[in-house]
């Protein structure tokens, strides 16, 4: 009886945005218990009245959220959502977290995420990729809207494509922003819609924005996303295109973003890793 219950219940760890919530409904769909642990300051409160059990916790308390989820017999977890980045340096972390921020050598994102997933794994817990239970969120290969990008913004993609690379593989960020063969901003801490916001102001209208999964990142977590505010920025913005990962790029909202971009003529497509 014990495992038909943890068969039939998954874990949330939920940030910010729909993700979450998302999760949280596709799950009930499925007649499975949902059991959510999420933070102050970033996620929705709402999202208990999809939980069949739900906490806010402080970023840091690890201990406390990996009591939560034994206390509730729950062994598949799977994270969902953002945490604001600036917000998250004045956490205060209690002492086994503290143990594993201290134990890294770099605190980049994939660092941090590793070491969580390693003390949760520690734990019983086994690790499932949120995008996993909605796959409908995965963003399909190829041009997405009605207009392909133009041979100058296509040479823009492919200068830009393997610096995005690269620069995930150094566990910075996601995101660029490219305009005639020059980097305009790039992702660090401020997170995607900053740096959008950001690079309009630098480069002006004509602006590309490129998105990609960093390389050898677990892909059980933080994946790339965009929805319609990602595409009402880069409207606002003046951009012309923009390029993601496809099968590793969320995408929210897809059918009113993509209406959304063909009226502003904006050129989406997403493309294989390499």
């Amino acid at each position: 009886m014990q495992d038909s219950r943890e068969e039939r219940t998954v874990g949330i760890i939920a940030g910010g945005g729909q993700f979450p919530r998302l999760i949280a409904q596709e799950a009930r769909r499925k007649g499975l218990s949902t059991v959510v642990c999420g933070f102050h300051g970033n996620t929705d409160p709402e999202l208990e009245t999809l939980a069949d059990a739900f906490q806010l916790l402080h970023l840091g308390q690890l201990n406390k959220l990996l009591a939560w989820f034994h206390e509730h017999g729950v062994r598949r977890l799977c994270m969902a959502g953002t945490i604001n980045k600036p917000r998250a340096l004045d956490f205060r972390p209690d002492f086994r977290a503290a143990r594993v921020i201290f134990s890294l050598r770099t605190k980049g994102d994939d660092s941090l995420l590793r070491a969580v997933l390693g003390e949760l794994e520690k734990e019983g817990f086994h690790i499932v990729s949120a995008a996993d239970i909605v796959p409908s969120l995965r963003c399909p290969r190829g041009t997405l809207t009605r207009r392909s990008p133009t041979p100058e913004e296509w040479e823009n993609i492919r200068f830009g494509w393997p610096i995005v690379t690269e620069m995930g593989r150094m566990d910075i960020g996601q995101c660029i922003v490219v305009r005639q063969n020059m980097v305009v901003a790039v992702e660090c801490l401020e997170g995607t819609d900053a740096t959008l916001r950001r690079g309009a102001e630098l480069g002006g209208k004509g602006c590309i924005a490129l998105k990609k999964v960093k390389p050898g990142q677990d892909e059980r977590v933080d994946l790339p996303s965009i929805g319609l505010a990602t595409i009402q920025n880069l409207i606002e913005g003046g951009y012309t295109a923009l390029a993601v990962e496809a099968d590793k790029t969320l995408f929210f909202d897809r059918d009113e973003s993509l209406r959304l971009a063909d009226k502003n003529k904006l050129a989406i497509v997403a493309l294989p890793q390499e």
